[in-house]
């Protein structure tokens, strides 16, 4: 097996989105600063409710799929075409815009921790105009593993061979083919996955350090930073001091061009140019 390497790290960096809900964004924070089919990473998280409590309002998208997964905290999902989801602690919503949807979703409490990311993943050109559709996802419907060293995972999309099981995520059939896991790996312990070797992939700590790659050669990354992963077909994550929970993300790329003006994300400048007409005409859904 090749072990991936950690070969880029992105900084995430503060900024804010919604009605002002203050975030940091690593993926995303600009054009040159994506990995295909990856759009943007966003990680929000406070305890104190003027940093989230004005939501994000009604807005549309078009073009791509939106993820969230909550940690901490509870929103309201609902949208154009009468969807209403519950996003609880624990949980998540997978949302397909397709050829367009406008959603919001709004703070369930008034006080106490909000946590949680939201993810972009592109759409191949063959579906970017395809009906939206919309999941929600209970916290009891994502599995999760404790494994022989303690490690504890969560799949969210795609599917995990774990300590000799295979574990098959909520989110399946997906053209990207996305593996979206959430991990709790003890101090000192190590956690390895096998990933498709065309895949790309990254990984973000949002606890402690990981030391990632092969450990003759291992890099580590810090909390709130995305670290891009070489190729190979194997990914191996070393806790040191402390217990250091991750995400892990590896999809299938595109290799499509990409336009993007605000929430919608198309081929063409002229694609964007009709998804904003069709907005403003009303006939973007």
């Amino acid at each position: 097996m090749q072990i991936r390497n950690l070969e880029k790290i992105i900084q995430s960096i503060p900024t804010s989105d919604g009605g002002g809900v203050k975030l940091r964004r690593s993926l995303g924070q600009s054009s040159t600063l994506r990995l295909d089919p990856f759009l943007m990473l966003d990680e929000f998280s406070s305890d104190n409710a003027d940093d989230y409590i004005a939501g994000f309002p009604d807005h549309p998208h078009r073009g791509f799929e939106t993820v969230t997964y909550m940690l901490d905290g509870q929103m309201l999902h609902q949208d154009h075409l009468g969807n209403k989801g519950e996003l609880k602690s624990g949980g998540a919503q997978w949302m397909t815009a397709g050829r367009g949807i406008i959603h919001s979703e709004m703070p369930q409490q008034e006080s106490g921790r909000m946590r949680g990311f939201q993810l972009w993943v592109n759409l191949p050109a063959s579906e970017k105009m395809k009906p939206a559709a919309y999941r929600d996802i209970q916290p009891e419907d994502i599995p999760m593993l404790t494994l022989k060293n303690g490690t504890t995972v969560k799949v969210i999309a795609g599917t995990a061979v774990l300590d000799g099981n295979t574990i098959h995520g909520p989110i399946q059939g997906i053209s990207t083919e996305p593996l979206f896991l959430d991990v709790h790996l003890p101090a000192g312990e190590t956690f390895t996955q096998v990933v498709t070797d065309s895949h790309h992939a990254f990984i973000y700590p949002y606890e402690g350090q990981a030391a990632i790659g092969p450990k003759a050669d291992q890099r580590l990354l810090a909390p709130q930073s995305a670290g891009v992963l070489s190729a190979g077909d194997c990914i191996e994550v070393n806790a040191k001091e402390t217990v250091t929970a991750f995400l892990l993300l590896a999809a299938r790329p595109l290799r499509e061009p990409v336009v993007q003006y605000g929430p919608f994300v198309m081929n063409t400048r002229d694609e964007i140019e009709q998804a904003i007409a069709d907005y403003q005409n009303g006939e973007l859904v």
